[in-house]
């Protein structure tokens, strides 16, 4: 292993190498020729030949073999050329990756969002900034409202899609993401399900099954609402934790529901889907970050999802 340094290291055997005469180095044992390597590396002579002797003294011993003409390489030459090569792509590496993170270019970025959203416009936020930002590895995970505003407040999380508004929002930032609207979902072999239109008041006495109001408590409140205004309480017989859930338990006839309208292409063959005209049927999707300065990766995907649909 070889350790770089930046400055001199006039101590024979000091084991620090100054990677200026590492590179200075190769370029003559690459050549074999000092003025061609001076010419390569856009010095002069004097000073090459200066610092190649310099750094044979530097670790004691010689590295090259100087002829009138030929200049060949020493086994030890031999060998700093090889290790010489690897630190100095090595180093590049290393700048490379420090400047990639500091631009946000590279890194990590936690993306949670409710099941609805990748139904809408977030799957092409995703795969533009995946093509953008190919270095970044992005963490995804599928959550409720409730449960991505907790790790977001505890720093589990960077960004959040989720149902707004949010019972509290302090300490978070959120902005209008997507929109969508609510649609009724029957199981097929529901009675309703052979009608051919649907109204909310139609489902006045069937059992429903609901998000839970604990979890996701903007998008439950607004359901409710909804049949509340239709001149109904739902009879809630089922809740379940996630979208795909509540339409399950739809398809396999536990109840009926009110689901995201993007969402109505999930298991059409057992489910009955039917927009829902009443006014307030539509609802916003929100995105969200701690208040926090926040790091280069997130600025870069708030600036991909606002370019993509200048919503932000």
């Amino acid at each position: 292993m070889i350790l770089i340094s930046y400055g001199d290291s006039r101590e024979a055997g000091s084991g620090m190498i100054d990677l200026r005469k590492l590179k200075q180095f190769v370029a003559v044992a690459e050549e074999l020729h000092f003025h061609r390597a001076a010419a390569r590396l856009n010095m002069s002579q004097p000073p090459l030949t200066a610092a190649i002797r310099m750094l044979e003294e530097e670790l004691g011993g010689r590295l090259l073999i100087r002829g009138n003409r030929v200049v060949e390489l020493t086994p030890a030459g031999e060998t700093l050329l090889h290790h010489a090569r690897e630190t100095i792509r090595q180093a590049e590496r290393a700048v490379e990756a420090t400047r990639d993170a500091a631009s946000g270019q590279a890194g990590r970025l936690r993306l949670t969002y409710v099941g609805s959203a990748m139904y809408g416009r977030l799957a092409g936020v995703i795969r533009t900034f995946r093509r953008a930002y190919p270095k970044v590895h992005l963490e995804l995970r599928e959550a409720t409202t409730s449960a991505q505003v907790a790790a977001l407040r505890k720093g589990h999380t960077d960004l959040a899609i989720l149902h707004v508004p949010l019972a509290d929002s302090r300490g978070l930032r959120v902005e209008v993401f997507d929109e969508d609207r609510l649609a009724i979902a029957v199981p097929m072999s529901h009675e309703l399900a052979q009608r051919d239109r649907l109204s909310l008041s139609d489902l006045s006495d069937a059992p429903f099954v609901i998000w839970p109001s604990a979890e996701g408590q903007g998008f439950h409140h607004h359901v409710v609402k909804l049949c509340v205004a239709a001149g109904f309480v739902p009879r809630i017989v089922q809740e379940a934790h996630q979208m795909h859930g509540v339409l399950s338990l739809v398809a396999v006839e536990m109840g009926v529901a009110i689901v995201p309208a993007s969402m109505t292409g999930f298991r059409r063959d057992e489910i009955r889907y039917a927009p829902i005209s009443e006014e307030g049927a539509a609802f916003e999707l929100g995105i969200c970050w701690p208040e926090a300065p926040v790091t280069e990766i997130v600025r870069n995907f708030l600036c991909t999802a606002h370019d993509t649909a200048h919503v932000l």
